[in-house]
């Protein structure tokens, strides 16, 4: 199976974290392409970007001034499966793109992934977020998978991506 390359662009408006890929967008070189997974649909309900967006469209993502990449690059059923010493790397390596790539915002695509960057003791929920990574503000929206029982409707999560546009519109 190919490792899924991150969608990247020089000092993007909000930089999108995943936990990893799935097993589908591995094998078809796209991210969140799962089978009903709204990730694509609520950027555009939310007006991140303008013209609706499918998996297929991802390459598009840095053209928007948004980028998107994962903690762990391997490819899994479920996140569970992932090891401390790829949740380790993970952040190491997420660290120096951040850096790298200066975003305004990162915008991590769940709780679970928010914890693993800065650990347990962070605060729950979506929304904005008091921690900073060099300059970037960070927000969590929900993990838009259809198994995220604290968000399970696409209007549940739409909120949260509406607050992160209008996150994004003010300045810090």
């Amino acid at each position: 199976m190919r490792r899924l390359p991150p969608r990247l662009c020089a000092r993007p408006r909000i930089l999108f974290v995943g936990i990893n890929p799935s097993l589908r967008s591995a094998e078809l070189g796209h991210h969140f392409a799962g089978p009903g997974n709204p990730f694509w649909r609520l950027l555009h309900a939310s007006k991140l970007v303008n013209e609706p967006f499918t998996y297929a469209d991802d390459v598009k993502l840095p053209g928007s001034g948004l980028a998107l990449t994962n903690i762990c690059a391997r490819a899994t059923r479920a996140a569970s499966e992932l090891t401390p010493a790829e949740f380790a790397a993970g952040r190491a390596r997420l660290a120096r793109l951040i850096a790298r790539l200066r975003p305004e915002i990162v915008a991590f695509v769940g709780i679970t992934v928010y914890r693993a960057f800065f650990g347990s003791g962070v605060a729950p929920g979506a929304g904005p977020k008091p921690e900073r990574i060099g300059t970037a503000r960070v927000f969590v929206v929900p993990n838009p998978s259809g198994l995220n029982a604290a968000y399970p409707g696409f209007r549940d999560k739409l909120v949260w991506f509406r607050r992160l546009k209008r996150y994004a519109m003010t300045r810090p």
